[in-house]
């Protein structure tokens, strides 16, 4: 029995044995397994990281193009253009405009004029913004940009770096550099060669920056007419396709269309603000005043004293016109007023001519006739358009009233050679 006992304890004991050596190796295995399962789940993570647009986390910063519509203003009419910045952790949310300026204080119309008037670059928060576009009933609209958290973080701090006051004054001018120029800049700029405007200039024609400011002035006739014969020709020459970008609604077309590396950087336009209906175009004033100019120097070929006082008013007025293209061209500092040839037919000599002797006139008149038909040869050529639809009944008066003081003078020279043969 003691045997039995000793044999039956022994075989315990190897059975324990045995089972303490199978427990070690499946904790063994099972400990090798899961170095393995954490080995694959981190590669595989590793792996989702390195391809990015599978597992991209979300971005606190946002930032938007916003284009605002037209208004009933003069610097309405061409819309607007700013920049939309949020960041998330912070609950920052404002608006970078390059369309600022130090109000309408003591000497502002003269800086304007002369073309000297600093805008700067300042930021605001977005719900002021918005409401100010919301009183005046013009609209709003939002092109959130698709681009990397780094390069949002780099137009942030570009804009923020051109807030300082060291950078954020510039001289303003409507065509070549504006809100609007000042924004389609950035992106080239941060973006590299690698990002690219859409092409937004109609394939159909070519278009000068002439052409498509008179789309925006169709219902402002007067102002149209005023721009038109201050312009020179400078604004005649066909636009690039950055060029026509210096108005907001082109911008946000070519933004809209362009590309970073070949893919789209713009989500779909959002409306945010709905503006007012459109002005329509009512009756073109300034022709309907020429061709009223056009018939009262045809009554006075009927009446000498009105043909003499209808030739002193479109000496005076042409004149004095052209003083005004003069001082635009050579004392201010737009350069789009320079190379202005409606000085061929607004001659400024013909304000003096109002109020010279009648003697030796003729050889003037003859003079102003060929410079006139001059003018139109530069028009017909493209050199530079003038607005012939306001202007025609103008020219035909002025070469009307040439013709009579020419006609006049050589008569009159006739009868006094007559009188001395006699």
């Amino acid at each position: 029995m003691c045997l039995h006992v000793f044999v039956s304890a022994c075989y315990c004991k190897t059975k324990d044995t045995e089972l303490q050596k199978n427990n070690k190796d499946n904790i063994g295995l099972f400990t090798r397994f899961a170095k393995m399962y954490r080995s694959f789940l981190l590669s595989f993570l590793l792996l989702l990281s390195s391809l990015g647009g599978f597992a991209e986390t979300p971005s606190h910063l946002r930032i938007s193009l916003l284009t605002c519509g037209t208004g009933k203003e003069a610097w309405e009419t061409f819309g607007h253009t700013a920049v939309r910045v949020t960041d998330s952790t912070t609950g920052e949310d404002v608006v970078f405009n390059y369309g600022m300026f130090n109000g309408f204080g003591d000497g502002f119309l003269l800086q304007f004029v002369r073309g000297k008037l600093p805008y700067y670059v300042a930021y605001y928060p977005y719900q002021s913004f918005l409401q100010e576009y919301r009183d005046y009933g013009r609209s709003v609209s939002e092109q959130e940009l698709t681009l990397s958290d780094s390069i949002k973080t780099s137009i942030r701090n570009f804009l923020l770096e051109n807030c300082q006051e060291r950078n954020k004054y510039y001289k303003y001018d409507f065509f070549f550099d504006n809100c609007a120029t000042r924004i389609r800049d950035i992106f080239p700029t941060v973006l590299g060669k690698e990002f690219h405007y859409g092409n937004v200039l109609p394939t159909e024609k070519k278009l000068s920056f002439r052409n498509i400011i008179n789309q925006y002035f169709y219902a402002v006739h007067w102002q149209r007419f005023g721009v038109n014969l201050v312009l020179g020709s400078k604004i005649d020459k066909a636009m690039t396709n950055d060029e026509i970008m210096f108005l907001p609604d082109f911008l946000s077309d070519g933004v809209a269309k362009g590309t970073l590396s070949n893919q789209p950087i713009a989500k779909a336009k959002q409306l945010l603000v709905i503006g007012n209906e459109p002005e329509k175009a009512g009756w073109n004033e300034p022709m309907l005043v020429m061709l009223a100019l056009l018939g009262l120097t045809l009554v006075g070929f009927r009446y000498k004293k009105w043909n003499l006082v209808m030739n002193f008013l479109l000496l005076f007025f042409t004149g004095l016109l052209g003083c005004v293209i003069l001082i635009m061209w050579f004392a201010t500092d737009h350069q789009t007023c320079q190379n202005n040839y409606n000085l061929l037919w607004a001659l400024p000599t013909n304000l003096l001519l109002a109020f010279l002797p009648k003697k030796n006139k003729d050889r003037y008149a003859l003079v102003a006739i060929l410079l006139l038909l001059v003018a139109m040869l530069v028009h017909l050529t493209k050199i530079q358009e003038m607005p012939l639809t306001e202007l025609s009944p103008l020219l035909l008066a002025l070469l009307l009233s040439y013709g009579s003081i020419y006609r006049h003078h050589q008569s009159s020279g006739s009868n006094h050679a007559l009188t001395t043969h006699t």
